[in-house]
């Protein structure tokens, strides 16, 4: 797929080669033992980009071996951390010169908006790396004062190997939120890309040898869950899971991860967050944050305001001032500056919110706009929003994962509390108010693992995010993101003359 793309207004972007599409371990590029490819589809066109190597348990037993020696024997764990930190600070600037063939990476692989990529994804990354490369020294314990006379410290130390599983909607931005903290601790680790977008991780393992991270350290192994995910939740020789993904997929995780040698899981899972809009709010701001947070990334996005309440005494207006909003939000190639919305990630993800829609109209709901497929090539879908929505609604309950909204009406600041946390999610929510008192009662009462007041999708590096109930356990980003790839030594030992001498 090299070359400039065609029948677009956007300006003329370069398409990149494919560099990489082989396996990366123990600082190699390799082909998978059993030889096999999978293709890997631009969800523009529906067409093949590339055939990448399809890893299995026999590679992932590879890269497994290579990181734990680079663990057990390595370097990396022994350096100080403000040797690591130079390194990492060195991935970061190797990642901002390469910004724009990245970016374009995430487009063609993901179907994400090229010039957000370029602008947010790929130097969000490198900003990832610096925060926690300024951590990676500042790693230590504490001293104890025990009941006895005992002198007593603690030690924080590198987890050890660690898998990371993560999801085809952020692959730059999800790949960065869990190799980062994990590389500053002082693991070493096995990454698994999603099969639906392995090429820019794959370009990643590239910069890292660049930059000095040590052969074993970072290992890529491209593949299916069914198989090489598998394999790393039931691996004896890996200490730590950190998944990203769907719950059902989470359950597996934990099942694998408790049978084989009860390796520590962190899971960031689904979401079906509400936000909650009340009388007091800005119409204008409100119908923004609405559509921002239910079609952001279209829709592909954990965190997604899909479950939208709104008050009823601005009911009508927000109605109104929404499907204006709505009808301008620009579907297109996601090459295009003006395009708000690009592809669906792939044929299965873009015939399930379809298969959703169908089932909302099935159940009452009342299509408001949207609902089809945009255009004919490619995997497009109009932005979609549904009212009459009733809260037992499958298009209610469900994480749907695309461009789909569900409005509804209350009445009272308590049926909103009741109403949003009739979820098994609790991910993240979102208040719209100018009243303090409801402001502050709200948050308190939404069971979510983050708040957002009068904003949506405010996330940044030092801010901690995960969730509750379905939706997982453990925290990336923050000081929280790098604490779950460590563990905690107690040392005592007795005061000189002590009795227990």
């Amino acid at each position: 797929m090299e070359g400039e793309r065609n029948g677009s207004s956007a300006a003329l972007t370069k398409i990149p080669a494919i560099k990489f599409k082989k396996l990366f371990i123990n600082g190699e590029f390799v082909d998978s033992i059993s030889g096999k490819t999978f293709e890997t589809i631009d969800p523009r066109t529906g067409e093949v980009i590339a055939r990448v190597a399809e890893g299995g348990k026999d590679d992932v037993d590879l890269a497994v071996k290579a990181a734990r020696e680079a663990f057990d024997h390595g370097p990396w764990p022994r350096l100080s951390g403000s040797a690591r930190a130079r390194i990492l600070m060195k991935l970061a600037d190797l990642i901002n010169e390469n910004a724009q063939e990245l970016a374009a990476l995430d487009t063609i692989d993901a179907g994400k908006l090229f010039s957000w990529g370029k602008a947010k994804d790929i130097p969000g990354a490198a900003d990832l790396l610096r925060y926690y490369a300024g951590a990676a020294d500042k790693i230590h314990g504490e001293t104890l004062k025990m009941s006895g006379e005992f002198q007593a410290y603690t030690l924080l130390e590198p987890i050890g190997v660690v898998g990371h599983i993560i999801p085809w909607n952020y692959p730059t931005t999800m790949f960065f939120l869990k190799v980062s903290p994990a590389l500053a601790a002082g693991c070493t680790m096995v990454v698994k890309p999603a099969e639906q977008t392995p090429l820019s991780a794959l370009y990643y393992a590239h910069l890292a040898k660049q930059a000095g991270i040590p052969d074993g350290v970072l290992n890529v192994i491209t593949g299916f869950g069914r198989t090489a995910g598998k394999a790393m939740c039931s691996h004896m020789e890996i200490d730590k899971i950190s998944f990203t993904g769907s719950t059902e997929v989470g359950r597996l995780v934990m099942q694998a991860a408790a049978t084989s040698n009860l390796k520590q899981v962190s899971l960031e899972l689904g979401g079906k967050s509400p936000l909650i809009i009340f009388d007091d709010a800005d119409i204008d701001k409100a119908t923004h944050l609405a559509l921002l947070g239910a079609l952001f990334n279209k829709g592909e996005i954990c965190v997604a305001g899909s479950r939208v309440f709104v008050q009823e005494g601005i009911y009508d207006e927000f109605v109104k001032k929404l499907l204006e909003k709505a009808k301008s939000w620009v579907v297109g190639d996601p090459f295009d500056p003006s395009v708000r919305q690009g592809p669906q990630v792939d044929k299965i993800q873009f015939e399930k919110i379809l298969s959703y829609i169908e089932h909302g109209k099935r159940e009452g709901a009342t299509l408001l706009t949207g609902g089809k497929r945009h255009g004919k090539k490619g995997y497009y879908i109009q932005p979609t929003i549904f009212t009459n929505v009733t809260d037992d609604m499958l298009i209610a309950r469900d994480e749907i994962f695309g461009p789909v909204m569900s409005l509804m009406k209350f009445k009272t600041v308590e049926e909103a509390i009741k109403r949003a946390n009739d979820t098994r999610y609790g991910l993240a929510a979102g208040i719209v108010t100018n009243n303090l008192d409801i402001a502050n009662t709200v948050s308190r009462s939404v069971r979510a693992g983050l708040i957002w007041i009068n904003c949506y999708f405010a996330l940044e590096t030092d801010c901690p995010f995960g969730g509750c109930k379905m939706s997982g356990f453990g925290r990336d980003m923050g000081m929280d993101g790098l604490r779950k790839y460590l563990h905690v030594k107690s040392v005592v030992t007795p005061i000189y003359n002590s009795p227990w001498l």
